[in-house]
């Protein structure tokens, strides 16, 4: 197997470049005062870079060679009119080169200015559309099902959000607003060689084409180039995050060969896409070079003629040519900015295939509040399908307010997925979850999981303070109710030990604590939002002997007037429950309480049995080993 292997092939592309394209405009849109200032300032840029060719005509004419037929070719009205006003102020003194070079310093300081300010609002238009699109994106991937998770990547989710939309706003702020500053400015250009000879100046024109075909189809070829690298950039980061989160597996199989193998072969993927991509991108300058090139040979041939046969001045020449070698630049970077279009629009393809993402868990039009519960819960006929793989079928179960049910089965059974369905992280796909006989689908998501309070075997915690993750989702919470909830959960203490106390930063995931710490900052978190019905999910199974004891103390108050559903995989620990349900295949195949079933030496039996060894077996006895295990209940 290569080392790249476990890299996941791309996503379908999607078509419609221009439907992105229009839809990335739409973004624009709220903002479009915005874009009218920097138009107007673009738009002023372009007046005065046109101005700046035309004084070309004095500067050389009137300045430097100072020719007596000179004043027989005009010069645009405006311009005159400029000179006029500087000459009648007195600050010439009877040097006529004085004016000239006075407007010039204005005419780019002017243009400066205005540079200056079309950047900045550009710069400033294409950050507020990022913050909008991270914005939609992030809470888009709020409001998805576990489902959706568990089908994507971690990385290319990642690099839709920081890398796909890092690339439209460079195509926002800085190449939109050179397509239009660049392209104000050629018409400005075009407009002062026209003004000078419309024939030398179609000469020009008819050259653009033959510049203008390759680079479409260098366009071509570099959007489907570009996509192609964002998927390699998205599987490195995918990588890279498994790498992280794994490091200590890693090591410690001695895996840190076949991962610098495997994270080398996702970069080389990239490096020959970027290389190809770099090979079209420098294409595109050489070509317009060599274009420009040819046509600036057949018109200083052109223009010689005239400036033989008096038809033209050299300034006038002079200023025509200073328009056509100023033309250049913008050209250049219009060149440049398709290619930077095309990587844009592919990561738009790839941002708005995200937004477009069919969201699985969807409130009824007609929704309401739940409001306050008893807690009974019931599943009935629940079935659930995993893309078209049956994972639940037919289940019919209810737990009475204040009971306590327990679902145990070997792994794959179904157990999470069964109580997964109560606070619709999955919905069902066929049957009813209730609670107090409402069907969960008919309530609002909010309302439904206030009432759910989860503890996981994987506790998660944020990069903030103690008091912080305990008070989670609740708001204007005072401290001796979070200190509260510390005492209950039997966390108090330790956390009292830390350097800030409930003001210690955490650090990521909490990674500082040891697992009962962290887990009994879990059922802290839970304690204080104090919800009707609970679900502990393998809370304890991942925990040594003396951490199992003080969570179990703190899952004791926890339960405490509670209805609460029990997945655990040390069956010692469901003993006191008023009810266990055994799954197996995804079907219930025995229930009753604990005794109940291991009289009935089923499959609970043989299981509760497979976990106690012969060694205990022989000192306490079986039964005896299994009454002094010690519960929730008990402590």
């Amino acid at each position: 197997m290569k080392p790249g292997s476990p890299v996941t092939p791309p996503d379908r592309p999607r078509s419609g470049a221009f439907k992105d394209f229009v839809r990335l405009s739409g973004k624009v849109r709220p903002h479009l005062p915005l874009l009218l200032l920097a138009l107007f300032a673009m738009a002023m840029v372009a007046i005065f870079t046109s101005a700046f060719t035309l004084m070309v005509k004095p500067l050389m004419d009137d300045v430097l060679i100072r020719s007596s037929s000179s004043a027989s070719y005009a010069v645009p009205d405006f311009i005159s009119r400029a000179l006029a006003l500087f000459e009648r102020s007195g600050l010439g003194h009877g040097n006529t080169s004085l004016p000239v070079l006075l407007l010039l310093a204005t005419i780019f300081f002017f243009k400066c200015v205005f540079a200056y300010l079309a950047t900045f609002f550009m710069v400033s238009l294409g950050q507020r559309v990022v913050l909008e699109l991270r914005n939609d994106l992030f809470a888009h991937l709020l409001d998805q099902s576990t489902r959706f998770f568990t089908r994507h990547q971690t990385g290319r989710l990642l690099s839709r959000v920081t890398n796909d939309v890092e690339r439209i706003q460079t195509a926002v702020s800085e190449v939109v607003g050179d397509l239009i500053r660049e392209g104000l400015t050629l018409i400005g250009l075009l407009a002062v060689i026209f003004f000078w000879d419309w024939k030398l100046a179609c000469i020009a024109i008819l050259i653009v084409p033959f510049a203008l075909f390759p680079l479409v189809n260098l366009g071509r070829k570099l959007r489907r180039g570009s996509a192609s690298s964002q998927e390699r950039l998205a599987d490195i980061t995918h990588l890279l995050t498994e790498m992280i989160g794994g490091h200590r597996i890693v090591k410690a199989f001695a895996m840190e060969g076949f991962e610098k193998e495997k994270f080398g072969y996702a970069t080389e993927r990239l490096y020959l896409i970027n290389l190809r991509n770099t090979r079209l991108v420098a294409l595109s300058s050489p070509v317009m070079e060599f274009v420009g090139a040819l046509a600036g040979c057949l018109i200083i041939f052109y223009g010689n003629t005239q400036i033989q046969a008096g038809t033209m001045s050299v300034g006038q020449f002079s200023s025509f040519l200073a328009a056509l070698l100023l033309m250049y630049a913008p050209l250049k970077r219009l060149s440049r900015v398709n290619a930077t279009i095309q990587q844009a629009l592919a990561a738009a393809s790839r941002v708005f295939d995200l937004l477009d993402t069919h969201m699985e868990i969807v409130e009824s039009p007609d929704a309401f509040e739940l409001g306050k519960i008893k807690g009974t819960v019931r599943f009935k006929n629940v079935s659930f399908s995993y893309d078209h793989h049956p994972i639940l079928r037919n289940i019919n179960v209810s737990v009475e307010r204040g009971e306590v049910l327990a679902i145990v089965g070997l792994s794959g059974a179904g157990k999470s997925t069964l109580v997964n369905l109560l606070p619709r992280l999955y919905d069902v796909s066929d049957g009813e979850v209730q609670i107090d006989g409402i069907d969960v689908r008919r309530v609002t998501l909010p309302s439904l999981r206030s009432q759910i309070g989860i503890v996981t075997q994987e506790t998660i915690l944020f990069n903030d303070t103690v008091a912080n993750n305990i008070a989670y989702g609740l708001k204007s919470v005072s401290s001796s109710a979070i200190e509260a909830a510390g005492r209950a959960a039997h966390a108090h203490d330790f956390i009292a030990a830390l350097p800030n106390g409930y003001d210690t930063v955490l650090g990521e995931k909490g990674q500082t604590l040891s697992a009962g710490q962290r887990q009994r900052l879990s059922i802290a978190r839970v304690l204080l939002k104090d919800p009707p019905i609970l679900i502990l999910d393998e809370a304890t199974s991942a925990l040594d002997t003396e951490s199992e004891l003080m969570v179990q103390r703190a899952i004791a108050n926890l339960m405490a007037n509670r209805t609460t559903l029990v997945i655990a995989h040390r069956l010692s620990t469901v003993r006191r429950a008023d009810k266990i349900v055994v799954l197996d295949g995804g079907e219930i195949i025995e229930w009753g309480t604990h005794e109940d079933l291991l009289n009935r030496n089923g499959t609970y039996s043989k299981l509760y049995d497979l976990q106690f060894s012969e060694a205990d077996a022989s000192v306490y006895g079986s039964r005896q080993r299994r009454s002094r295990s010690l519960t929730w209940r008990e402590a």
